[in-house]
């Protein structure tokens, strides 16, 4: 049985989830208008791992015997000014989401609900790696600096991207 408090939380984590999906994926949507397919499959494949991500807080909800609470979605953003924008809008995000989950935890903690301490352990780590990786984007960002030939390369190289095995 889970509480009430870790319950509405998990709910509450779910639904971030189903927005950085949907968030994600009018990033690919920005991406695919100026013609930088790249970076469009990137944010495209990162919909979908946020999207699945969704889904494991709504199954351990289940698990636990809580019922499932989906929110109304504010819109997402959809223009920015230049591609390196993006994906610091991305860094941004991510930071927030690992915040979230950092509470999350602490919630966990505090009630000594030891399934879902171990639930969230997978995200905590998760959440390291996904920040790594979009730091690293902004990084060649901040490299290439204006240079077109050095953004038609990271897009081929983002563009690359190839689906992960995801644990848990």
């Amino acid at each position: 049985m889970v509480s009430k408090k870790i319950e509405d939380a998990l709910n509450d984590q779910l639904n971030k989830e189903m927005f950085s999906s949907y968030l994600y994926l009018s990033m690919a949507a920005y991406f695919d208008n100026i013609n930088l397919g790249g970076m469009s499959k990137w944010m495209k494949m990162q919909s979908e791992e946020e999207y699945l991500h969704a889904m494991k807080f709504y199954d351990f909800i289940l698990r636990l015997g809580g019922k499932v609470k989906l929110a109304a979605m504010e819109a997402p953003q959809t223009k920015w000014k230049a591609p390196k924008d993006v994906f610091e809008d991305s860094l941004k995000h991510e930071q927030f989401i690992s915040k979230s989950i950092h509470k999350l935890m602490d919630l966990a903690i505090e009630e000594s609900h030891h399934p879902t301490k171990s639930f969230l352990q997978w995200f905590v780590d998760e959440q390291v790696e996904e920040e790594d990786n979009v730091q690293q984007i902004v990084e060649n960002f901040n490299l290439i600096a204006d240079d077109k030939s050095g953004l038609f390369m990271l897009d081929r190289e983002l563009g690359a991207r190839t689906a992960e095995v995801e644990q848990n």
